[in-house]
């Protein structure tokens, strides 16, 4: 399995990729159209998928061949029965997956005709990721070349993973969803990746209506470099080591759902800048696998392996 294979003779590190973050079982029931307050109506039968953007970008990471860590909490219940099968059969090495504290969290989604979601998520054990969970798992943290945060676990257990990375790490940080983040985490992000909605909640009236006035004020905030995702349009990169921002294009491909397709892109951008490829180069490969992701439907179900994005 992917997750567990022997480092390659040249990398000090022994996971390309730690992913610190949230696992959610996602409980979906069709409707022919949401209920009304105080109404009942009848859907499909439920079927239940694996999610949370944690447990997604680590199995995206994993199914593309990186030798992939999740870091996150789970309940002692089926969904994280669920949820730690489905990331032991992508190949992600699940020694960080806690147990225990609160049910496994759930998010439950209605989906009608037209494919418009309503959501509640109930984060559940991913609120009971704390900082000391990272204090101790330190050696986890250090044998990872990068390591991959969201904003579905505690703001405090995010800022600890930022001050707690090991010797040459690097932190990548999708903040989403959408919060007030410290100095401290910004500084350490290399890169911050945002889409427009994100970019546009972090810089508030000031963001200017081009991708290149966003990247030039998150820059500006502290991060070391910045990821600016654009849909169908590609990728937007900014590195504070020097230069412009750069477009980068997305390959032209019918989509399908885009379910999970910014958590394929983070675990793939991530994966690459371990390896050592350059910022653009990297969200070259990572729009790749984003525009994969689409043409299938689900978040996990749809994420693609190296050889598929090949074939793109």
């Amino acid at each position: 399995m992917h997750g567990t294979d022997a480092p390659g003779p040249s990398s000090p590190f022994r996971h390309d990729l730690l992913v610190v973050g949230s696992a959610n079982a996602d409980l979906v029931v069709g409707v022919d159209r949401r209920p009304g307050p105080g109404e009942t109506v009848l859907g499909s039968d439920l079927v239940v998928h694996p999610g949370g953007k944690g447990a997604n970008q680590a199995v995206a990471a994993a199914r593309l061949g990186a030798r992939t860590a999740l870091l996150a909490r789970v309940g002692d219940d089926a969904h994280g029965r669920l949820l730690r099968a489905s990331q032991q059969e992508a190949g992600v090495d699940t020694g960080g997956v806690l147990v225990g504290g609160a049910p496994t969290g759930v998010a439950l989604i209605t989906v009608d005709p037209s494919g418009d979601n309503s959501i509640v998520v109930s984060p559940g054990a991913n609120a009971r990721l704390t900082p000391e969970d990272i204090k101790a798992a330190g050696p986890l943290l250090a044998s990872a070349a990068v390591v991959s945060v969201q904003l579905e676990i505690p703001q405090a257990t995010v800022a600890e993973t930022a001050r707690s990375l090991g010797p040459g790490s690097r932190l990548v940080l999708n903040p989403s969803p959408p919060a007030p983040l410290p100095d401290e985490v910004l500084a350490a992000c290399d890169p911050l990746v945002v889409n427009e909605h994100e970019a546009r909640y972090i810089l508030g009236e000031s963001a200017g209506s081009t991708p290149e006035s966003w990247a030039r004020g998150l820059t500006a905030l502290g991060p070391r470099s910045v990821v600016i995702t654009l849909g169908a349009e590609g990728a937007l990169v900014s590195d504070t080591r020097g230069g412009d921002p750069v477009r980068v294009p997305s390959p032209r491909v019918d989509a399908v759902d885009t379910t999970g397709a910014g958590d394929a892109f983070t675990a793939a951008l991530a994966w690459r800048l371990g390896l050592g490829d350059a910022l653009a180069e990297a969200a070259a490969f990572a729009v790749r696998v984003g525009a994969a992701a689409v043409t299938k439907e689900g978040a996990q179900a749809s994420f693609p392996t190296a050889e598929e994005v090949s074939a793109l």
